[in-house]
């Protein structure tokens, strides 16, 4: 510093000691100024008071030398005390060089400007207020200062800036919170000690809302949470803690739009603490804002979705997550359908453009979110789109919901309480929207179909339980479903016309001459014929899944829709499958079905008595596919009691081609005889005269079988039967035997018997056409 040169009105003496090393000597030249400006005070001489501090902060604390900055740093808090409280007129000279030298590389001199600050802000109080950013922008930074002492020091202003901003009503948090926003990402753990001490401050001042800008800092808070350091996420916790009881009081002046996002993002991190956090001020949104968070649904969704699917070792984010989900459903109701009769909607199987799609679907301003299903919430962008917090009626809009449901059906490495949860809420949006849901059935339908290979029974019965809405509900009937799995399924009509050749000469009765053996039922809708047929299509290319679970799964569809219906469709679809040898297996299928399930009572009690024609017509419709496989038809005539067809069908068992399946199955149909299914058929060998053909077919099975336990099963039942020799008497032929019941004498069982010939001469060729090949084994059985 130039020793030469004039720095009044300081003296010569002042500016000496103010350049000294020791601390003692500039003490003392700060007391001298303190004097001179109580004496430019009196005075009222500014000009005098400025000068005075333009000169310490130019020349002395913003000067090259180390204790001149020392000096000058001192002299500006004497300046301020000399002031008192019109130092509020100077804050801004007094302060900016002292916030300079924060950033000085000497922690000494870091030092000595917290205490020159301290004294400068504990002089002017609430005067400080206008210029509290960049005292928090400074503290932020000594926050993090290596050196204890200077933490120490800036601890001491903390404190001291905190009571002041507590005990004013002038703090101007607008302009404060795009500082606080940007600060409270810091990763420092001491500024975020720092950030976070504030905001507990800040939170707890009466006039101070801070409620209204926890959009801008809520990201922050959460990423705070993660801190390695206990104390710190502690401190969050309470932070959140606070904030979320504030919410509860008063939830008509929060904004949830504007963080819904937020806790989207944080519900899917991988810290056990932010996610349960996240989750449970999700929980409480949804609880709070109720249907003003249906627009989110398919990012909720997307974060709760996982959740269901964790172990005990998450069970408590596990609860939280399934409170939300049931949450969520429960504010979808009737009343977010569309109305009952809908404008034409053009609906196409796939659309490489999501979002032309969903304009397409559900309008230019349906603002529904587009969540795909490998989309990264953690990148920071952002799946909502932020809505207007005013109270305005909510619509629903299912593009984005169903897509996120499709997406964690679709993924088979999601958990089972997962799929469980996307398939209860298919259903529910079935039962509450079907006339908006309808639009996305043909992209859903595929996959609901795939689910049925699932590995859990719960899931399949959930799957089949959407299914059967699909199939039954009275809004699948409004459109044309168009194709459901493949091209090669697209219908002209609604309702499937299917051919049947020689269907009129079945039931001689002009009145029957329009039945068809699709079906009729009013419950069933325009998609309940497709699903039999992608369902039979689905067990052709899958056998493992006919053989473990076709049973289980036709079995459950018998309960959720009409029993009568399923048999009767498919039947009518296997009447014209081609690969004959699944046919034949699928009629065995449906025939154990229908023979031993207790869901098929009803059906079994129709088909016992042929009295009605529609009973008539489903035994026709059955019996053409039955004929795939001959000893499922005869078990079709002991259930009808059509005995003498029976009897009629065993003697043309002569002219087929005997293998071990064939006789295999002869087996189970006398095991089958002897259950409680087959009763009455028992009881009726007690009435001789009236069952001849029912014995003589009986006795026709015991020739077909080899010398086996069912064989002797079998032989030692007739052998119960009494007076055997009236089997011969001409009475029993006059006496217009129960065997072939008047009731069903409008069947053409000759015709019937015709396409059981025909339908068996082509399983024959078919068998001598794989033999030919080299891919088919004789399994011919020489007896």
């Amino acid at each position: 510093m130039n020793p030469e040169k004039d720095f009044a009105p300081l003296t010569p003496n002042i500016v000496r000691a103010l350049n000294d090393k020791l601390y003692e000597k500039r003490k003392v030249a700060a007391l001298e100024i303190e004097k001179l400006v109580r004496e430019f005070v009196a005075q009222n001489n500014t000009v005098q008071i400025k000068h005075v501090i333009q000169t310490l902060s130019q020349e002395f604390a913003l000067s090259q030398h180390p204790h001149s900055r020392k000096g000058g740093l001192i002299g500006l808090a004497a300046c301020s005390i000399a002031l008192g409280k019109d130092s509020g007129l100077y804050l801004k000279e007094l302060i900016e060089p002292v916030l300079t030298c924060f950033n000085d590389a000497d922690s000494r001199l870091r030092y000595y400007a917290c205490e020159a600050l301290y004294n400068i802000v504990k002089v002017a109080r609430g005067a400080v207020l206008p210029h509290f950013n960049v005292l928090f922008d400074g503290l932020s930074k000594l926050a993090a200062d290596p050196d204890p002492n200077v933490k120490s020091g800036s601890e001491l202003l903390d404190r001291l800036l905190k009571d002041i901003v507590t005990e004013s009503n002038k703090f101007d948090l607008v302009g404060f919170i795009p500082l606080l926003r940007e600060r409270i990402y810091s990763n420092n753990q001491y500024a975020r000690q720092f950030i976070i001490s504030w905001i507990l401050v800040l939170e707890s001042v009466p006039d101070i809302n801070l409620l209204d800008y926890l959009p801008e800092i809520l990201d922050g808070l959460f990423q705070i949470l993660g801190d390695n350091g206990k104390e710190i996420r502690k401190m969050c916790e309470v932070v959140l803690g606070e904030f979320l009881k504030e919410i509860k009081k008063n939830p008509s002046s929060v904004k949830f739009a504007e963080m819904a996002n937020i806790l989207v993002i944080h519900c899917q991190t991988t810290d056990d603490l932010i996610q349960l956090t996240a989750m449970c001020w999700m929980r409480e949104f949804i609880q709070l804002a109720g249907r003003a968070m249906l627009p989110y649904s398919s990012g909720i969704l997307t974060a709760v979705l996982p959740c269901l699917a964790y172990d005990d070792r998450k069970k408590s984010i596990k609860e939280v997550a399934n409170v939300c989900n049931q949450s969520l459903m429960k504010l979808v109701t009737p009343e977010d359908d569309e109305p009952e009769e809908p404008k034409p909607v053009v609906q196409r199987q796939a659309d490489p453009n999501p979002d032309n799609s969903s304009a397409k679907q559900e309008g230019p301003g349906s603002g529904g979110p587009d969540v795909s299903c490998d989309s990264s919430f953690s990148s920071g962008i952002s799946v909502f789109s932020p809505a207007s917090t005013e109270r305005v009626p909510v619509t629903l809009h299912l593009d984005g919901i169903v897509q996120v449901l499709n997406c964690h059906l679709s993924d088979m490495a999601i958990g089972m309480m997962t799929r469980i949860a996307v398939l209860k809420w298919l259903y529910h949006l079935y039962i509450k929207t079907p006339r908006k849901m309808f639009r996305h059935t043909d992209s859903l339908f595929p996959i609901l179909l795939q689910t049925l290979s699932d590995e859990s029974d719960e899931v399949i019965l959930k799957d089949l339980e959407v299914l059967a809405e699909i199939a039954s509900s009275p809004a699948g009937q409004t459109e044309d479903p168009g194709p459901l799995d493949g091209p090669d399924l697209r219908t002209s009509h609604s309702e499937p016309q299917v051919p049947t050749p020689g269907r009129a000469g079945l039931l001689s009765t002009p009145s029957t001459k329009g039945l068809e053996c699709s079906p009729s039922s009013p419950t069933m809708n325009s998609y309940f014929y497709k699903f039999m047929i992608n369902l039979l299509k689905r067990f052709s290319s899958e056998r493992k899944l006919l053989e473990v679970r076709g049973a289980f799964i036709i079995r459950q569809l018998c309960l959720l829709l009409n029993a009568e219906n399923i048999f009767h469709s498919m039947a009518d679809i296997l009447l014209r499958e081609e690969d004959l040898k699944f046919a034949s297996t699928m009629v065995h299928t449906l025939n154990t079905i229908l023979l031993t399930s207790t869901e098929l009572f009803q059906l079994r009690n129709q088909l016992k008595d042929l009295r009605t024609l529609e009973s008539q017509d489903l035994f026709c419709c059955l019996y053409r596919s039955w004929c795939h496989n001959p000893v499922t038809t005869v078990s079709l005539c002991f259930l009808t009691q059509n005995y003498r067809h029976a009897y009629d069908l065993i003697q043309k068992f002569g002219d087929l081609e005997v293998t071990v399946d064939f006789l295999t199955e002869v087996d189970k149909l006398v095991q089958l005889i002897e259950c409680p299914i087959f009763t009455y058929l028992r009881l009726q060998l007690l009435d001789v005269k009236n069952n001849p053909y029912l014995i003589k077919a009986l006795y026709g099975l015991l020739m077909l079988l080899p010398q086996s336990s069912a064989f002797q099963l079998l032989s030692h039942r007739l052998q119960c039967v009494p007076n055997p020799e009236l089997l011969q008497t001409e009475d029993s032929l006059k006496a217009a035997p129960k065997s072939q019941k008047t009731d069903s004498a409008s069947i053409d069982y000759a015709e019937l018997l015709q396409h059981f010939e025909k339908v068996q001469k082509k399983h024959l060729e078919v068998r001598h056409q794989r033999s030919g090949r080299g891919d088919h084994l004789d399994r011919r059985v020489v007896l």
